[in-house]
């Protein structure tokens, strides 16, 4: 439903996203919102290895962010057990002090199912953000990997968050994350190391190929201790928000990402779940017979969440 409200309804959004955090991939909570948004909120994915930061940095930019928007959220994803499915949901404790603004909503998700660092149902969540009037939502996600690959589907400005002397750089480079980042933010700078970590970003920037038009993602040095810096981050993601609504071709490319991803999750749930309903007599014939069989199963699924009108 399309939420038009003056103040924001904490218990209706909290229950809402909770509905999408446990649907299932039939569940009738997953259909489209009725109504579309008036506007959409900017998102804004905060990304990185484990240790960097990214908490505390995302708690600082929603204070700084929040002084120039009438509603803001963070949806913070924490790491889940893949036999329990149960998370640390750490990141929520660590934001405490944001705790106090009627118009700051924070919430930490576990991933569950998921493999790519997100949640389970995250685009889905993400559009009910947009159905509460937010106009902007900072998305922090697990870890430096496959996480950003999918991260880069869901947000208009990708951070990167990195450590001085920790190696990250290598690791980006070889999962090609360096490439997918609109911001490149060396966290803890008054940690030894960043100044040199800064000068390898840029090193590895300067042979990438640009288009003249391109957006070049600024390299930021940040620290909890000087507010400054968390208010150089903020201007750099006005910055990059302001030549997205300039390059409507950009924007159409991050739809499709958008409508790409969530068709591959769907059919990636769809079948895990037939494949998980077979024994393991199943598993013993020729894997083109049971593709067909899990082809079919899913088929016939669909087929029956059409009729019921259910199906996202």
């Amino acid at each position: 439903m399309h939420m038009n409200v003056t103040a924001l309804d904490r218990a209706s959004l909290g229950r809402a996203l909770t509905r999408l955090a446990n649907a299932g991939v039939s569940d009738a909570a997953l259909r489209p919102l009725p109504v579309r948004p008036a506007t959409l909120a900017h998102r804004i994915g905060v990304t990185g290895a484990p240790g960097a930061g990214k908490s505390t940095l995302v708690g600082h930019l929603a204070m700084q962010r929040l002084q120039t928007r009438a509603r803001l959220g963070v949806l913070a994803v924490d790491p889940s057990s893949p036999h329990s499915g149960g998370a640390i949901l750490g990141d929520r404790i660590r934001m405490d002090d944001l705790a106090g603004s009627h118009e700051l909503y924070i919430r930490s998700l576990g991933s569950r199912k998921t493999t790519d660092g997100l949640a389970d149902n995250l685009p889905e969540m993400l559009d009910l953000m947009d159905a509460y009037g937010f106009g902007e939502v900072l998305l922090e996600t697990v870890g430096v990997g496959q996480a950003e690959y999918a991260v880069r589907a869901q947000v208009d400005t990708l951070v990167l968050v990195l450590l001085p002397d920790s190696g990250d750089v290598v690791q980006a480079m070889k999962a090609g994350i360096m490439e997918m980042a609109d911001i490149f933010v060396v966290n803890k700078a008054d940690l030894p190391g960043a100044q040199r970590m800064v000068a390898d970003i840029r090193r590895i920037a300067a042979v990438s190929r640009h288009t003249p038009d391109a957006w070049i993602a600024p390299i930021l040095l940040t620290a909890s201790s000087q507010p400054e810096s968390i208010t150089a981050l903020s201007q750099a993601i006005d910055q990059h928000q302001a030549w997205l609504a300039r390059n409507g071709g950009q924007q159409q490319s991050l739809h499709t990402l958008r409508a790409r991803y969530r068709l591959k999750r769907t059919l990636e749930l769809r079948l895990g779940d037939a494949i998980a309903r077979e024994d393991t007599e199943f598993f013993s014939k020729p894997v083109a017979e049971q593709l067909a069989h899990i082809l079919e199963i899913a088929r016939a699924q669909l087929a029956e969440d059409l009729k019921k009108g259910s199906t996202c």
